[in-house]
């Protein structure tokens, strides 16, 4: 199954300022975070975002947020966005595909695509795009996907299967800005 821009919706998992510099990697997955963002916002999918207990881990981290509408970030105390039934005012919610990308892997990422496939959901785990404080978490976790179902992509993936073809203005302008 290929992932469709008309279908999808892109779900941020805890991107915290105070969560993030415990992250494996964690600038790197910031800076594809935003990437996927800026991505999604220029091909027109919806945008949803979750802060985890942002009382004590802090809100979404400064960079992330300033892209992002305040309506489009929801607060939840269960590690999974389903469990805290946080994401069904959300534009895009309604929508059958999620690409979900955030933090941690092994812990809200997880609990959120596991909930989210029972739900019926198609699920695009991006890898370069999900993280935990150790990788071993992680690779744990993305296994544990796989094995239930979730597809894990890359952010070129999302790219090029929203995209669906070259030779479109988009197509040219997401190339120049997205694809170097």
């Amino acid at each position: 199954m290929l992932m469709n821009a008309e279908d999808s919706a892109l779900l941020v998992i805890d991107v915290q300022e105070r969560l993030l510099p415990h992250i494996d990697q964690g600038q790197r997955l910031l800076e594809n975070v935003q990437w996927l963002v800026k991505l999604a916002q220029e091909i027109g999918v919806p945008i949803m975002a979750s802060e985890q207990y942002p009382k004590g881990i802090g809100p979404t981290h400064a960079d992330l947020a300033r892209l992002l509408p305040a309506s489009a970030i929801v607060e939840k105390l269960h590690f999974s966005c389903v469990a805290a039934d946080c994401l069904q005012p959300l534009a895009g919610y309604a929508r059958k595909q999620l690409v979900v990308c955030g933090v941690e892997s092994h812990v809200c990422v997880l609990q959120t695509v596991l909930d989210l496939r029972l739900q019926g959901k198609e699920l695009f785990v991006v890898d370069d795009a999900v993280g935990s404080r150790r990788a071993q978490d992680k690779a744990l976790a993305l296994e544990r996907m796989r094995t239930n179902g979730i597809t894990i992509v890359s952010r070129e993936m999302v790219a090029f299967e929203w995209l669906r073809r070259a030779g479109t203005p988009l197509f040219k302008e997401i190339s120049q800005r997205f694809l170097k």
